[in-house]
């Protein structure tokens, strides 16, 4: 479910897909059950700590936790491609006749159709947009999940998911597939099936053959998607080489994407940075068009997608950095700096929520200590930034070591990007580094006028 008008034609060709054959049970996973909600969400299994949990208990009727989501709403993120991209047809809304809880430990995303035929539905995300595993360990991200139990054709037109984008997609809109997109589940007009996918690259086709995305599909047994919860996932290894994203359903590891499937560049760009999550019904567009199309005055509204829990689970990363201490390979917000001259910090316009530092210029700098780069030497360096200068005003983002008389291990140059609110993930090479070191991002330009904003950086090998 991604927001670019070239994936509106994307799945067409997945239903010569053939269900794979090697299927690897894992140990993490629940099996599937019907009934009733789980009272809770499960505790993280043995040897992982949980990041994020909602098992969306409250009263009936009542909207979700907007601590932990947020709602997305009309027919388009503010300035992004009309109707999400895909050719959908509904308007999102934060209504509770579209998003609710159930009273009984669900969430019920439910479309409607008012008297003149139009339709709504519900959009939510998480407001955190930084789930990825640490260095050289794995992020699992699960939801139990009953398929709108519809079928046939009064289910034309119905696509449900549960899915992620790459954080650099808030506040751009149309980066997408370069950022990464990560479909743990989606489905299409009541068939007995459930799809993954990881998008990446660039669409059309080029390495991740966009806009159908590298993907996998299994059926649901033994009840079917629609009659029955079932567990949907994703593993995210950093602890392999090469690093894999594994799809499950059930327990049963039926898709894997390889970081050799594609160039190191596009894997990159796709994973060095954190995702959001993202739950919706939508109606209409590319996918249900090839299977059939819709929805027409067949399809029959008001069948819910109901969501027992979404966890978020890691394991693994090494050594944990010292009290104060910075993960090298997470994303190291702009503003958490020890020590600073010349910047000062505001809050982004993007929808993602947090804060920026701005204002920098020559000479401007701020420090960040005890930032652990592990034993394998980080070669990359990353940075989310923005900039309105003028023509003519730009500079460099430097990265230097445990002192700012230290020479640069890398830096990468930036312009006007459209806007101080407008935002880019720039890549650099750096000198190798390991070990665990206070890290300075310094600012040098040939003018004396303020020519960037910084979101977040981090590093990757």
């Amino acid at each position: 479910m991604s927001a670019t008008p070239a994936r509106r034609g994307r799945l067409r060709l997945r239903a010569t897909l053939a269900l794979l054959s090697s299927l690897i049970v894992a140990g993490a996973a629940a099996t599937v059950t019907t009934g009733a909600a789980h009272a809770s969400a499960p505790g993280a299994p043995p040897g992982w700590t949980t990041v994020f949990t909602d098992d969306f208990n409250g009263p009936a009727g009542s909207g979700v936790d907007t601590a932990n989501w947020q709602y997305t709403t009309g027919t388009s993120y503010p300035g992004g491609p009309a109707n999400f991209g895909t050719g959908e047809v509904e308007t999102m809304t934060s209504s509770t006749s579209n998003v609710s809880l159930d009273g009984a430990g669900n969430l019920r995303v439910t479309p409607q159709r008012d008297g003149a035929g139009n339709w709504t539905s519900g959009r939510i995300e998480t407001r955190r947009s930084d789930f990825q595993p640490p260095a050289g360990g794995r992020l699992r991200v699960e939801a139990r999940i009953q398929m709108p139990d519809v079928t046939g054709a009064a289910a034309r037109g119905y696509w449900p998911a549960f899915w992620m984008l790459g954080a650099p997609y808030r506040g751009n809109w149309w980066n997408w597939p370069g950022i990464g997109e990560l479909d743990i589940m989606e489905n299409v007009q009541g068939i007995n099936n459930e799809w993954a996918t990881m998008h990446c690259g660039t669409s059309p086709d080029g390495p991740c053959h966009e806009t159908n995305g590298i993907s996998g599909q299994r059926a649901c047994s033994p009840t079917t998607c629609q009659a029955a919860f079932h567990t949907y996932a994703l593993e995210w290894d950093r602890s392999t080489s090469p690093e894999q994203m594994r799809f499950y359903l059930d327990g049963v590891n039926f898709h894997t994407v390889r970081a050799d499937q594609m160039d190191a560049t596009t894997w990159a760009n796709a994973t060095n940075h954190g995702y959001f999550v993202i739950l919706n019904v939508a109606m209409g567009g590319g996918f249900p068009a090839a299977y059939g199309g819709g929805p027409d005055s067949g399809t029959v509204p008001g069948h819910p997608m109901l969501v027992d829990y979404v966890a978020v689970w890691q394991t693994g990363g090494g050594s944990t950095p010292a009290p104060g201490g910075r993960d090298a390979y997470a994303q190291i917000q702009a503003e958490s700096y020890d020590q600073q001259s010349g910047l000062a910090t505001e809050t982004t316009t993007d929808g993602g929520g947090g804060q920026d530092v701005g204002w920098a210029a020559n000479g401007d700098w701020a420090l960040y200590k005890g930032v652990d780069f592990g034993s394998t030497p980080a070669k990359q360096f990353y940075a989310r930034v923005a900039s309105g200068a003028a023509d003519g005003v730009s500079g460099l983002v430097e990265v230097r070591l445990d002192s700012r008389s230290n020479a640069p291990i890398g830096s990468f140059a930036v312009g006007n990007t459209g806007g101080w609110q407008s935002w880019r993930t720039v890549p650099a090479n750096i000198t190798g580094v390991t070990g665990t070191h206070d890290v300075y991002l310094t600012f040098s330009s040939g003018q004396p006028a303020d020519f960037v904003n910084v979101n977040w950086f981090d590093f990757g090998h």
